[in-house]
Formats: C-alpha cells, sequence, structure tokens
C-alpha cells in the first residue's frame, strides 16, 4: 500500500464519501491499490505520491484537460490573471470576451450566463427554462449531475436513471414533492419520448439532453426532437458538457446539424480550470432575470481568462482533429488485439471518447484485472480514453503494445477455464453509487 493508499483511508474518515466526484474514487477503479493522489501531473503523465511515473490512458482529468495537464499556453494566462487579482469589487473585462467567442462559435444564440462546474450549470439552464415558460415538468436524456431537479426522476418506483449513466443514484434528502417532475426517455427512442409528449401536453417546461454520448443519433432523431419542442413551445437544452470541444471547437451539435435554445458547457471548453457556461436565445435567456441567479465565485476572474486561452489553442492546435485521429485508431486497435486473442468486448462511443466493455458475465471483475495489469506496466488505465492533444502516437502506441500484454493474459486465464477474480490482488471495482463505509 502507498501513500496514496493511506492518505485515501485517512480521507475516509473526515471526508464522506472519501472524496469530492465519484469517479475519482479509487474503487472505481482498483479498490486497495490505485494511487488516489497525484504529486504533479504535466501532458498525460503523472506522478503518484510515491513519485511512480504513469501515463494517462483514461479520462484525463474526468474529460477536463483536452489540451493535456498544466498546458503552458493556459496556465501562462492563468497565472498573469492571479497576478493582477483573480476577484475584486469589479468584473473582469474576461466576462465579456469569453460570452463574444462563445457567441461567435454559436451564431444561434445570443446571450451567456456562467456558474464554475457543469451540475450546477445544468439546474441553472433548468431553472432559465422553467422560469420562462412558467411550466414544471422537465423530460430528460442523458446524465445532467447531482442536483435536485435531476435526481427527482429516481424518487418514482425503480430506478429510472440506472440505464441512462449510474445505478444506484440515491434521491434521499431530495424533496419528495418533486417526484414526476423529470421523467426519462432513452437515447434514439423516438416512441418514448412521443408518448412522453403526448401523456405530458401542455406541462412540460422543457426537453433536456446531450446531443451525443456513446451512440449517434439515428437519421432525423434529433431533427424530430427539435421540430416538436418548436411546435409545443418546449425550452430544448442540449448538455455538451461531456461532449462539447470533442467533435469541433464548441457544441457536438454544430456538428450534427440541430441548434437548441439553450446549451451548456464545462470541462473540455477549459482545460481543467472551474468555469462554465450556459449559452442560449435572447427570448429565452432573458428569464434568468425574472428569476434569483447569483454566485460570488462565478464572478472570478482566472478561470475565465484560462478559458478564452483554451479554446484559442483548441482551435489553433486543431485539436478536434488529433481526438478523432487517435480516438480512431485506438477503437481499431482494440478490436483487432480482441479479436487476436480471443477476448469478447464491445467498443463505444466517439472517437474522442472511446469505450469498450468486457462481454462476460463478471465482466467488472475483468475491467478491475485490466486496470491491475494496466497500472503495473505504468498506465492509469480503465475501460475508456479520453483523447487528449498530449496523448501523442509515441505514447498511444506504448499503451496498445500493454493492451496487448493484458489482453494475451486474460486469453491464457480464459483458455484455461480458470476464474479471472482468483488472479485480482484486491476486490473488484464498483460500477455505480456505494456508500462507503
Amino acid at each position: 500500500m502507498g501513500q496514496g493508499q493511506e492518505l485515501y483511508n485517512r480521507a475516509k474518515k473526515i471526508i464522506p464519501g472519501g472524496t469530492q466526484l465519484l469517479s475519482k474514487r479509487p474503487e472505481m477503479w482498483l479498490p486497495d491499490l490505485w494511487p488516489a493522489y497525484y504529486s504533479k501531473a504535466k501532458g498525460c503523465e503523472v506522478w503518484d505520491l510515491d513519485g511512480n511515473h504513469y501515463y494517462d490512458m483514461s479520462i484525463m482529468g474526468v474529460g477536463a484537460n483536452v489540451l493535456g495537464y498544466a498546458f503552458d499556453e493556459v496556465d501562462c494566462v492563468a497565472k498573469a490573471a492571479i497576478d493582477h487579482g483573480g476577484m475584486c469589487t469589479l468584473n473582469a473585462p474576461e466576462e465579456v470576451e469569453l460570452a463574444e467567442k462563445l457567441l461567435e462559435l454559436h451564431p444561434w444564440a445570443d446571450m451567456v450566463r456562467y456558474a464554475k462546474a457543469g451540475g450546477e450549470a445544468m439546474s441553472l439552464a433548468t431553472r432559465i427554462a422553467r422560469a420562462h415558460t412558467k411550466k414544471d415538468i422537465v423530460l430528460v436524456c442523458g446524465y445532467h449531475g447531482w442536483h435536485d431537479w435531476y435526481l427527482s426522476a429516481n424518487l418514482v418506483k425503480g430506478d429510472p436513471l440506472a440505464d441512462v449513466h449510474l445505478k444506484g443514484l440515491s434521491p434521499v434528502g431530495v424533496p419528495k414533492g418533486l417526484a414526476g417532475t423529470n421523467l426519462i426517455f432513452h437515447y434514439n427512442n423516438i416512441e418514448e419520448f412521443r408518448q412522453l409528449i403526448e401523456k405530458n401536453d401542455g406541462q412540460i417546461a422543457a426537453v433536456i439532453m446531450e446531443p451525443i454520448r456513446n451512440d449517434y443519433p439515428e437519421p432525423g432523431y434529433l431533427e424530430e426532437i427539435r421540430r416538436t419542442t418548436e411546435e409545443k413551445g418546449i425550452v430544448l437544452i442540449f448538455d455538451e458538457i461531456t461532449a462539447g470541444f470533442r467533435l469541433c471547437a464548441g457544441g457536438s451539435h454544430l456538428k450534427l446539424g440541430v441548434n437548441p435554445d439553450l446549451a451548456v458547457f464545462a470541462k473540455a471548453m477549459t482545460n481543467g480550470y472551474p468555469v462554465s457556461a450556459i449559452i442560449g436565445v435572447k427570448e429565452i435567456m432573458e428569464a434568468a432575470q425574472d428569476t434569483f441567479i447569483s454566485s460570488t465565485f462565478w464572478t472570478e476572474r482566472i478561470a475565465f481568462a484560462a478559458t478564452i486561452t483554451s479554446i484559442d489553442c483548441y482551435q489553433k492546435y486543431n485539436v478536434s482533429e488529433h481526438q478523432t485521429f487517435t480516438g480512431k485508431k485506438v477503437q481499431n486497435a482494440w478490436k483487432e488485439i480482441a479479436d487476436k486473442r480471443g477476448v469478447r468486448i464491445h467498443i463505444s462511443g466517439i472517437y474522442a471518447l472511446s469505450h469498450f466493455e468486457f462481454q462476460y458475465e463478471n465482466s467488472l471483475a475483468y475491467k478491475t484485472y485490466f486496470t491491475q495489469e494496466m497500472l503495473e506496466q505504468g498506465f492509469l488505465a480503465g475501460t475508456g480514453l479520453y483523447v487528449s492533444l498530449a496523448h501523442t502516437d509515441a505514447i498511444v502506441d506504448k499503451y496498445l503494445k500493454a493492451c496487448e500484454t493484458v489482453f494475451e493474459k486474460i486469453s491464457v486465464i480464459n483458455s484455461k477455464g480458470e476464474s479471472i477474480i482468483d488472479y485480482l490482488k484486491g476486490p473488484v471495482c464498483h460500477a455505480g453509487f456505494e456508500r462507503l463505509n
């Protein structure tokens, strides 16, 4: 057990859940053995508290660092903003500059508001839509955070959010009166969407969805949703927190050819600095003035300055082209390696957000073993890769060679008829929300 796990054991005693983000819990990766904390990160290289070096071939700051860790051009601008004062009684001029840049990228939009995190920005967008329409119900497709408006979907019987993103998301603490205000439909299921529209006709404030995540939309799917929401006077909100700045500079909807009424950004837009943005058409965005939406740290200067430069760098270095090229290379290699070794996997995701899943009954055990063996070879790796500019051909080739080595080990274990669990050095990883003791 290294210093990272020792510190994590201390953290669990004084921080509920151990970490601030479910995705960063060691239990989600390699229980008892995941390094847990970093001392330094640069590009896609990470050093843990014991000085061990790894290549991050997993989710790159949970999708936030699309340029790579500690990207010099962005960080220099952030440091200059610190030197000039990160907070003041007056407003930071970068607020206006960033707004103008986002509107230039999205000509359909007229106005911008900011927050710090993606989840709170989605909550803000939902509030704006409800304030504009004076209605309560929202139809939802995708993962949109932890706030009451979203988790209220799980107040009804069953676990409606289980097959959306994470299973077991408990709505304990969410007011029971919100039950029925958030209704789930599934991606590319247009009939389910139509049924919800018909059943709740005249009561729907917004349709809130990720325009793309793991699969591309079926022909006409987004167009039908756009046509219906316009016809019914329903606000269409695209959550671009995950997909934005992956297919192009800006929202994925620019590539998909369908414009929403509101769109929400965070993560890749900022390269790791805390700011999120809600953009939209003037008529709807102005409803933000009819409801109280305000927070001190939404005015902080450093993240605005960094985000402006991050967007500039994304465009300057053609990052979307690199993401597509690298993601395609990795997905093709996964398939080739798996076929060669007789390992059953299913590959999914847009190229910039590539995933695979082991097709075995105890798939989580296989995932845990893969992470365990890749860690020993110097890679932070799960069954997904969020591509960044820092993922060079040379690093990717090293990663794919390590993948082949681990897949070969899995093939040998399977050929012997042995259980993969017997080869684990700790417990099987978690797949959803589980309370930690």
